[in-house]
């Protein structure tokens, strides 16, 4: 039985995902490199070590990863204090309902956890959640599935007891691989059939969210 629900941030319950995109690119440019669309995408939610090692086979072992990193953070920050940020649709009827059902929620996202607070608060998602958690306070990022563990071991629960919501392929991953059930909201493209295997379900928005825990 279903009892706890863990959310991914970007691209999940906040349009940001499609930023990490740009900003990636942006950076990589800004510090000498040219990266490719395809190439951006395959970072979502890509955590350490797996990104940095990945990027040093597409541009070199003298990448230096954590710098380029740096440059994404900055840019992509400005921007988005320029622009605000966006609330997916369906999160705040689904967050609700949820708190409304006894349901205990929690986010797991490769953000650090004073960004991710602070971004939740900006769009008044924050009340809904009992814990926050980042793949920075883990050994290995998505998708490996040791944030979605450490989540469910802060909770108390048993992965099999939880419920992930998704957007990207590496989420999908670490979340499966942790044991929980995942719930998938494609953002920025939809999922191959072996990926769709891991599901329990793909749905367009978060309105479709109760419906399905309802199911579970």
């Amino acid at each position: 039985m279903i009892k706890y629900v863990i959310f991914d941030l970007d691209g999940t319950l906040i349009d940001t995902e499609k930023y990490f995109r740009i900003f990636w690119k942006k950076a990589a440019e800004v510090n000498g490199y040219t990266m490719s669309d395809g190439q951006a995408l395959a970072l979502r939610s890509l955590g350490r070590p797996f990104a940095p090692a990945l990027m040093k086979e597409w541009f070199g072992e003298d990448f230096d990863y954590y710098a380029v990193r740096e440059s994404r953070r900055s840019l992509m920050k400005a921007h988005l204090d320029k622009v605000g940020i966006e609330v997916k649709p369906g999160a705040v009827e689904a967050l609700k309902w949820l708190k409304e059902n006894g349901y205990v929620v929690a986010l797991a996202t490769a953000t650090p956890v004073a960004r991710a607070t602070e971004q939740l608060k900006e769009v008044g998602l924050y009340p809904y959640f009992t814990k926050i958690v980042s793949a920075a306070q883990v050994e290995q990022g998505k998708p490996a599935p040791d944030v979605y563990l450490y989540a469910a071991k802060e909770l108390g629960a048993d992965p099999a007891e939880c419920l992930a919501v998704e957007d990207s392929p590496n989420g999908v991953l670490s979340a499966a691989t942790a044991g929980m059930k995942v719930v998938m909201v494609p953002d920025q493209t939809e999922p191959e059939e072996e990926l769709r295997e891991k599901l329990y379900a793909c749905v367009e928005s978060l309105t479709e969210l109760p419906e399905v825990v309802k199911a579970c």
